[in-house]
């Protein structure tokens, strides 16, 4: 069983080592530029009837539609990211989840671009302009509340124990490992039902729910390696934020905002409570 979990852990350090190369990243920019670009020429064809017929009827007719095909690789994109990020720290993938939401939120604002005509008029649609500023303003207060969130966080581990460490580390490297391939299946679903003109949008929503299993398995896991109340409380707590994370991408626009603010104002909450009850432990156990 040992070399087994060895053989997954070097599995995860060689997809890690591939993500973070700088080639990588430039590839992975190419290709949303590529991506943008392609989009923008089909619907050109489709709007001047170039295409077969059974192509143009699954092409949508609106330019504003490339930017909401781009920008959902990008997110994700960002999720492989999210994945990566659950073996280095607990609060790192949570904030990792808030990116992933207030860049949903700019995606879901540039979405309302479909109910204009080119070229745009504000006039011809008053409600989405207002859902395009909420969604817009929901994901500008996340951005903010995240440089809040990110530098109350310590990164200390949750044992002293570096054995115990060690292997919470590689159990989140397994659970990060299925995730990866968790994604890569709905991701394969989701793009063949995109291309057979059945989108479902439900790509996030889905993987954030599995995110919320994980979460809750992470917290049973750490008990065997700390059953401190501080440490049981924010994790637990995490778990909550990534639930209130999925009621946000499938809420009512103005819902789906406060959820979200919410939702990371819980966390920062969170997060400066772990910290002080960690000042208060470390005083109790100084010598006097």
């Amino acid at each position: 069983m040992v070399v087994v979990f060895r053989r997954f852990v070097a599995l995860y350090d060689r997809f890690e080592l591939l993500w973070e190369d700088q080639r990588t990243e430039r590839m992975a920019a190419n290709l949303l530029i590529l991506a943008f670009a392609f989009s923008l020429a089909l619907i050109e064809l489709a709007r001047q009837g170039l295409l077969p017929a059974e192509v143009a009827a699954r092409v949508p007719k609106s330019h504003y539609y490339a930017i909401n095909t781009a920008l959902s690789m990008l997110l994700g994109l960002e999720v492989f990211g999210l994945v990566f990020s659950i073996a280095k720290s607990v609060s790192a993938s949570v904030g990792k989840q808030f990116e992933i939401l207030s860049l949903i939120l700019l995606r879901h604002s540039f979405s309302e671009l479909v109910h204009f005509s080119e070229p745009l008029d504000a006039t011809e649609a008053s409600l989405p302009v207002l859902f395009m500023l909420a969604y817009a303003g929901g994901g500008l207060l996340i951005f903010l509340l995240l440089g809040v969130y990110y530098r109350l966080q310590h990164h200390r581990a949750i044992t002293r124990d570096k054995e115990a460490a060690a292997d919470f580390i590689v159990v989140k490297k397994i659970i990060a490992l299925l995730l990866l391939l968790i994604f890569f299946v709905i991701g394969v679903i989701d793009g063949l039902k995109y291309l057979n003109g059945n989108a479902t949008n439900e790509f996030f929503s889905l993987f954030f729910t599995i995110l919320i299993f994980s979460d809750v398995l992470l917290v049973l896991i750490s008990l065997r390696y700390s059953s401190s109340y501080p440490v049981v409380f924010r994790n637990s707590g995490f778990a909550v934020a990534t639930l209130l994370i999925r009621l946000a991408l499938t809420a009512p626009p103005w819902f789906s905002v406060l959820l979200g603010i919410g939702a990371i104002a819980f966390s920062i909450g969170i997060t400066f409570a772990y910290n002080r009850f960690e000042n208060l432990e470390i005083q109790r156990s100084a010598p006097i």
